[in-house]
């Protein structure tokens, strides 16, 4: 390779470089076997993080109005547990929240169907420390999502 070959791939970006040595990205979960586009495809990450403040927000209600009653102190410790409650018991029956649901999602395994209660455990524990949920892969799974072999789809 001459300097102007070396320079041109250096000015292209790391992803062009890559492109360059035979790797391929594709699409969100193309390395999953899932559509680009339409219902089965990777959700996007808008409507994720929607879904999770509608829950969220639903679990606060809960807690303030009906267990805390009132207390600010002790709501946000109980909202935690109404969502870690209401994500196991939603996603490993219907396969989602009601906030996914009014946004159109669904949590699925990674072949396809429901996941499993011992599945959606993991995933829903993962999932009210924050951290993993914060840290994606190429496909735009969160950790939580990928140790539990979980995808989040469009309906």
């Amino acid at each position: 390779m001459d300097n102007r070959q070396a320079v041109g791939s250096w000015l292209s970006g790391p992803g062009e470089a890559a492109k360059e040595m035979g790797a391929d990205f594709g699409y969100r979960g193309k390395r999953l076997g899932l559509p680009e586009e339409g219902p089965g495809a990777i959700a996007p990450l808008g409507r994720r993080f929607g879904a999770v403040f509608i829950d969220w927000a639903l679990c606060m209600l809960i807690a303030y109005g009906l267990i805390s009653r009132g207390g600010q102190q002790s709501a946000g410790n109980w909202a935690l547990l109404v969502f870690f409650v209401l994500s196991l018991l939603t996603v490993s029956t219907v396969g989602f929240t009601p906030g996914k649901r009014l946004l159109r999602l669904r949590v699925v395994a990674e072949g396809g169907g429901r996941l499993g209660a011992g599945r959606v455990f993991v995933r829903s524990l993962l999932l009210c420390v924050a951290v993993p949920a914060l840290i994606w892969d190429r496909d735009g799974r969160g950790l939580h999502d990928r140790l539990a072999r979980a995808v989040q789809v469009r309906i």
